[in-house]
């Protein structure tokens, strides 16, 4: 078992899953509850890692944070390092490429809060800000929750996006899907097998909380 692997998959999970819990809800309960006649485009655009090919993701992402770009270059003179073949390069691709894995749960959570609630609650003098953690947040809990494992689970298990973007860089970006694919390359199938299993468990028990979030929704 490459304990150094997953640790750092842990690591690269926990972080993204926690930036996604900040960014995501606020875009999540925007597209949930806005009229504008656009919105579609945006929600076009958070789904898009869905269905592109990873190398297509991780190869313009690649680009957005290469040393010529805007954002690379910011990079550079902050801290003197690259993003590309890093873990900051990693954990940004790992954001991008997760996203819809977060988002759309989110917004299927806060689409069932009934607008009445949060009304009567502006109503009694609450803030938005206040409604939106003491009402909305409290109602959507398992679309939240479901938000949360599905992109932690997903990011665990990320193979495409983290070869492009961070390569196989031990201790730094090689993650345990790189390394099941380096004990398949050498060949030690026994390695490789643990740590597959390790993944297949870790999926598993994702979509098993998910679905039983879900059938508790259907059954109240």
């Amino acid at each position: 078992m490459d304990w150094t692997a997953l640790g750092l998959s842990l690591q690269l999970a926990a972080l993204t899953t926690l930036i996604l819990c900040g960014a995501g809800l606020p875009l999540a309960y925007w597209l949930a509850v806005t009229k504008w006649r656009w919105k579609f485009l945006l929600e076009a655009v958070v789904a898009l890692p869905l269905v592109l090919p990873p190398t297509v993701l991780g190869f313009y992402i690649l680009i957005a944070i290469g040393k010529h770009s805007p954002l690379g270059r910011g990079y550079s003179a902050l801290t003197g390092g690259t993003l590309p073949f890093s873990f900051p390069g990693l954990l940004i691709a790992s954001i991008l490429y997760s996203l819809p894995f977060a988002v759309r749960p989110f917004i299927t959570g806060f689409a069932g809060v009934d607008r009445r609630l949060v009304e009567a609650s502006w109503c009694l003098g609450v803030s938005r800000w206040g409604t939106f953690f003491r009402v909305i947040v409290p109602l959507s809990w398992t679309g939240i929750l479901s938000g949360v494992v599905l992109s932690f689970a997903h990011t665990v298990g990320e193979f495409g996006v983290v070869l492009m973007v961070g390569g196989n860089i031990p201790g730094e970006t090689r993650t345990v899907s790189i390394s099941i694919y380096d004990q398949v390359q050498v060949p030690n199938y026994a390695a490789a097998g643990q740590m597959a299993l390790l993944l297949l468990g870790i999926s598993f028990t994702a979509l098993a909380i998910v679905y039983s979030l879900q059938r508790r929704v259907w059954v109240s």
